[in-house]
């Protein structure tokens, strides 16, 4: 009997272990929809912040021009006024507008930047980047104009995407126009190798890019967009969604697969170093 009453008492055991295996499991799937689930419903909350942004707002950095439009080397596109991250020979285009202010874009980029930077690495897609000082417009301060001034150096430095995604890292809260500080950007392009240079430092305290960046600020003025981020696969938007499917890592990742359906992919392009 008490060798009956051990083997009964080690199978309840093994029962209620597999249970809570079980319960443990589905509270993992649940946590997991409930996180999915959340980021779109966040995202898209956000895309509604960004539409309010955007016609809220005054000139942001329409104002007086602060010299010459001097391009950053290497931008692309009508009037230069993209900075493309990946190959050329890349497939498709996923064309982002942000202004380094906006706290959607650095929701978005905080969501997303892994997925874009794995399609960039694999030659899938490459990236147009281009600015927006909207926030500028809404509150008041310079920090969109300085921080995108700012990643204009970096990009003429060839370190743009890393500084890039240091500024949407640290960016500050929507109301302190900490950006518009000019040594806080420096300070922040220590976390990029190579980047604080005396040349970085020059560019960024002469705003050698201010009239470049005013000027990609009206061309998204004048481009009927709603809001940053403004998100396009190959000129469709699809941010917050794409028809009736929210943006997802693995959607974006499927959109992208489809886009580029019998196509060959582009070069590969080493993942952006910055902390």
């Amino acid at each position: 009997m008490s060798e009956k009453n051990e083997q009964g008492k080690r199978a309840a055991r093994d029962r209620l272990v597999r249970q809570r295996e079980h319960e443990k499991t589905r509270e993992r799937r649940r946590r997991r929809l409930i996180v999915g689930s959340g980021l779109v419903g966040v995202l898209a909350l956000a895309a509604v912040v960004g539409l309010i942004a955007a016609n809220n707002g005054g000139s942001g950095g329409k104002g007086k021009a602060a010299g010459p439009v001097v391009a950053p080397s290497g931008a692309t596109g009508k009037d230069s006024l993209a900075i493309q991250v990946g190959k050329d020979s890349a497939p498709s285009t996923l064309t982002i507008w942000e202004d380094f202010r906006c706290p959607v874009c650095a929701q978005f980029e905080n969501a997303f930047r892994d997925t874009i930077h794995e399609l960039e690495s694999t030659g899938q897609a490459k990236v147009e980047y281009r600015l927006a000082t909207i926030i500028d417009g809404n509150l008041g301060g310079s920090g969109s104009l300085r921080a995108a001034n700012a990643a204009a150096c970096a990009q003429g430095a060839g370190t743009f995407s890393a500084y890039h995604d240091v500024l949407y890292r640290n960016q500050p809260a929507e109301s302190d126009d900490a950006f518009g500080d000019n040594d806080k950007l420096i300070a922040l392009s220590k976390k990029v190798t190579g980047l604080d240079t005396p040349a970085f430092r020059s560019c960024v305290e002469d705003g050698k890019h201010d009239s470049w960046v005013q000027k990609s600020n009206k061309a998204f003025s004048e481009g009927g967009f709603q809001g940053t981020p403004t998100v396009l696969l190959n000129g469709e938007s699809v941010f917050p969604k794409k028809g009736n499917e929210p943006i997802t890592a693995a959607n974006l990742k499927k959109w992208v697969a489809e886009a580029n359906k019998g196509k060959k992919p582009g070069g590969a392009t080493p993942v952006p170093s910055g902390s």
